[in-house]
């Protein structure tokens, strides 16, 4: 059995990526096909491997790989996928749109449709000017048709949560099944020193609402510690005070140490699933999160975190507080993290492609 692995592009490090290394952890021999290709910017699994580009894969090109998104339906179409038997694409956006043979089976491991054709269009244009907005508008709408077009082309697909199981649902009115995506557990560990202070580590970018936490503890005169960086650092410095402490990025272990010694997570946007949550949780560290989301997948209200349900400073600060009077179990926190490991994931998905690839034989045996 042949199998092949498409991905949007491989420009950096994330969630997505994350996936297309233990895709390749289970299929050895299978190349990559995908838009973009930047190795200086990738762990060393996605190093030196088959990585098959397109026509876009231009230095310049590379370096600002997002303006040159209406290409990529063209560039995934022009893909020759004849020889595999299987094709498995991982898609937040163009890659479910190759184009496969007859006979062969093309799997979708689906992050969400399309965000900014669909529910996040508004956010995407917003700011622009009126021509810019007009022309963006036209563009998206012809987006939103190719992505719906494409739908058929996929045989099944995977979310990798409940919400995007119904984005899937209501967008391209078909059904999936839910696989996890995996979360490197074992990179994370259990302390027995417990600090006073909340922590957050991401991008800190505007939908992630991180100015309900840095308020929220302001307010409460709570400590956080903010890891990351992104455009929104200097809007949420400016709105802190001397209990805010910002680190910008920090390596790994750095990462960890904080995590694994803070009182909880915050985590107060919505996201399609929120893989940070559980890297938390791997450190037997609870979540206050925003209950809705792919987060509701993730974490136990009550049990390995808690949730508020109004994304507003006054609906956190009640869940800080009580999160304050509430017993959280380490242990029982980090054996639930245990069931997104990577290792879960990579026997899901290993067991869901043997099962399709039975049934494809058997039904071509009639």
């Amino acid at each position: 059995m042949k199998i092949a692995i498409v991905h949007d592009w491989l420009t950096n490090m994330g969630g997505a990526e994350q996936v297309v290394i233990n895709f390749k952890e289970i299929y050895k021999e299978a190349p990559i096909y995908t838009t973009f290709y930047n190795p200086d910017k990738l762990d060393d699994k996605l190093k030196n491997i088959d990585v098959r580009t397109s026509f876009l894969q231009k230095k310049k090109m590379v370096e600002n790989h997002k303006k040159y998104f209406p290409l990529m339906p063209l560039a995934f179409e022009n893909f020759n996928l004849n020889e595999y038997d299987v094709v498995l694409s991982s898609s937040s956006s163009c890659a479910k749109g190759v184009l496969t043979k007859p006979g062969s089976i093309h799997i979708c491991y689906c992050h969400t449709p399309m965000r900014y054709a669909w529910e996040q269009r508004d956010d995407y244009i917003d700011g622009m000017g009126k021509l810019k907005r007009k022309l963006v508008k036209l563009l998206l709408h012809y987006m939103r048709m190719w992505d719906s077009t494409t739908v058929n082309r996929v045989d099944y697909f995977i979310a990798n949560s409940n919400e995007v199981k119904k984005r899937i649902e209501k967008h391209y009115k078909r059904d999936a099944i839910v696989i996890s995506p995996p979360v490197r557990c074992n990179m994370f560990n259990i302390s027995e020193t417990d600090e006073d202070y909340y922590f957050i580590v991401s991008r800190l970018v505007k939908y992630k609402r991180f100015d309900l936490a840095v308020q929220a503890c302001i307010e409460l005169g709570k400590k956080l510690i903010i890891i990351g960086d992104g455009p929104e650092k200097e809007s949420l410095m400016k709105l802190a005070n001397e209990n805010i402490i910002f680190l910008g990025r920090q390596p790994d272990e750095v990462v960890n140490k904080y995590m694994s010694e803070c009182k909880a997570l915050i985590f107060p946007g919505e996201e399609d699933f929120g893989i940070v949550t559980v890297e938390a949780q791997s450190c037997g560290r609870p979540v206050i999160a925003y209950g809705k989301g792919g987060v509701l997948d993730s974490v136990i209200d009550e049990k390995t975190g808690i949730f508020f349900k109004e994304q507003t400073v006054e609906s956190l600060k009640n869940a800080i507080l009580k999160f304050e009077k509430m017993g959280f179990d380490k242990k029982e926190i980090r054996e639930h993290a245990l069931e997104f490991d990577e290792s879960v994931f990579r026997k899901k998905i290993e067991e869901f492609v043997d099962k399709v690839s039975m049934r494809n034989y058997q039904e071509e045996s009639k």
